[in-house]
């Protein structure tokens, strides 16, 4: 049997905190966040390899339209089966993209996708789906994936803003 840790990578940076809360916070983490960067924090990687704010933004906007994705599939097909992606070539984009553009898109798809969630109510929570790296999983583990890696972003740019 597998791990959480292996189903749900982004589990251990939840701890006691609900999914949900963190999800209807994060947006306005971020914009506090990118208040206090400059442009040139905004764009600069804290160290080689390393994504900028920028990208971090954009790959959070862009990850918000996976997790919509996927919980709505989770809903609409019998144990639907999730298409991966790589995170790395989805960014090689992301030096077009503009920071203030990021954070809107994610916080309305983030938004849509809390109203959608609410909207699923407590059955949804225990369908399932299957990520092909990681096993089966359900739709809470999805949103407490959403959670955790919002945490895991957000602790990056506290550490970069407070550089």
């Amino acid at each position: 049997m597998e791990n959480y840790q292996d189903m749900n990578p982004y589990a251990s940076h939840l701890g006691n905190r609900p999914p949900l809360e963190v999800i209807a916070e994060t947006p306005a983490k971020l914009r506090s966040l990118f208040e206090t960067l400059d442009p040139e924090q905004t764009n600069q990687p804290p160290a080689p390899g390393k994504w900028s704010p920028r990208e971090i933004l954009c790959h959070l906007a862009d990850c918000e339209v996976v997790f919509g994705f996927r919980l709505r599939q989770a809903l609409a097909e019998d144990h639907h089966v999730i298409q991966p992606f790589d995170q790395d070539k989805w960014a090689a984009v992301y030096g077009s993209y503009p920071a203030g553009e990021a954070l809107a898109v994610f916080s309305a798809v983030r938004e849509w996708n809390r109203i959608f969630i609410n909207a699923a109510g407590p059955s949804a929570l225990s369908r399932t789906l299957n990520h092909p790296e990681r096993g089966d999983m359900t739709f809470q583990t999805v949103i407490e994936t959403m959670g955790g890696h919002d945490l895991n972003h957000l602790r990056q740019l506290e550490l970069i803003a407070a550089s």
